[in-house]
């Protein structure tokens, strides 16, 4: 039992030490120009330590933000009261919009947005509501509705948050509604215009 617990404790403190170095070397490199090499010497750790435990560099990015951003949703999938959602959103985006910025800059934002995907999904997937409209409708509003959040959420971080975290979740939930009832309204409501 001791031994394997020594073990665990060795995999998850190179694991740490994989994503401090990471995350320094990102201040000064884009993801695409750090090497496992260079990586690995920063953060004390051998070549097998790093294949022991990732693929790839992006990896590690994977493994730091999807437990965060899980846990930004699981409030929202549960439905935990306004109050305490708003609380934990505050201390989430707080802290995430020097990491957002950071990704944009060093070009690795495409993790965070796939992390924001899948979560997307699994919250549509949650809620009867959405049971409503049919399959292929359903992924194309899905995909509809994630980037459009998540456009939303990344231009409140990126611009310094004018609006308050309250505001911009009232808004959200606005937008959600509005489509979601456009979604299911009946054909004659919204027929395609045809352009002439």
């Amino acid at each position: 039992m001791a031994a394997t617990q020594h073990a665990q404790q060795i995999k998850q403190d190179s694991q740490d030490y994989l994503t401090i170095a990471l995350f320094q070397l990102l201040q000064k490199k884009e993801l695409d120009q750090i090497k496992v090499t260079e990586l690995i010497k920063r953060a004390g750790v051998s070549r097998m330590a790093f294949y022991r435990n990732y693929h790839s560099l992006a990896e590690i990015l994977e493994q730091y933000f999807a437990p965060q951003i899980q846990r930004l949703f699981d409030d929202v999938i549960v439905a935990v009261p306004a109050t305490e959602k708003i609380a934990d959103m505050t201390d989430f985006f707080e802290h995430f919009a020097a990491e957002l910025r950071l990704a944009t800059e060093r070009n690795y934002e495409y993790i965070i947005r796939q992390l924001f995907y899948n979560n997307m999904v699994r919250y549509y997937d949650a809620g009867a509501i959405w049971q409503e409209i049919d399959t292929t409708k359903r992924r194309y509003w899905v995909t509809f509705m994630s980037a459009g959040v998540y456009a939303i959420w990344r231009e409140w971080l990126l611009n310094r948050q004018q609006e308050t975290l309250a505001q911009m979740h009232e808004l959200i939930g606005q937008l959600q509604q509005a489509t979601m009832a456009a979604m299911i309204a009946p054909k004659s409501v919204f027929e395609p215009h045809h352009f002439q």
